[in-house]
């Protein structure tokens, strides 16, 4: 776990804000009991984690695609190809939603604005350590030249809003 007391509590805040502001249909399905806490969703968000982000293009159309999402001081992160359309996609309109979904078990849904940054900036080394941490020993060095490559980005996602579920026995609402 990386997250400071600070990191959780504040998740805890932005957890409990964006249940209360829910709708009515959103509320009733994650009820306080299914709600995951924000210690609780630290320690399942371990490693890599598959997120499907979803971006608006030119025309305004959202587009979503699964990407690597590493869970660190409360705050999705993720990284793709600056050739990509995502990315020209996040340039022009940087709001995005993501979510991570296990079966019909568990569910993190974020709703914010992506920072996209280059690994070696300064001012993300606590994440390019734990970037380093997680895939180095999964992939070798060749991701830490895929990494630094001039087509790779990373990206923080700074959340307004975001919402858990866990269910352990699935049931009809």
């Amino acid at each position: 776990m990386h997250e400071t007391m600070g990191d959780v509590d504040w998740l805890q805040a932005l957890l409990d804000r964006s249940y209360e502001k829910a709708g009515e249909h959103l509320r009733s399905i994650t009820t306080p009991e299914r709600r995951i806490s924000a210690a609780d969703l630290i320690s399942l968000l371990d490693g890599v984690q598959i997120i499907d982000l979803a971006t608006v293009n030119r025309d305004g159309r959202p587009r979503v695609g699964p990407v690597d999402g590493l869970f660190f001081r409360s705050r999705w992160y993720f990284s793709s190809a600056r050739s990509s359309l995502r990315h020209r996609n996040l340039v022009a309109r940087p709001h995005v939603s993501a979510a991570h979904t296990r079966d019909e078990q568990m569910s993190v849904v974020v709703h914010g604005t992506a920072h996209l940054f280059r690994l070696d900036d300064p001012k993300h080394r606590a994440f390019k350590d734990y970037a380093h941490e997680v895939y180095v020993p999964r992939y070798g060095d060749a991701w830490i030249d895929l990494a630094y490559s001039k087509d790779v980005f990373f990206a923080r996602i700074e959340p307004d809003a975001m919402f858990t579920l866990r269910i352990d026995e699935p049931q009809l609402s």
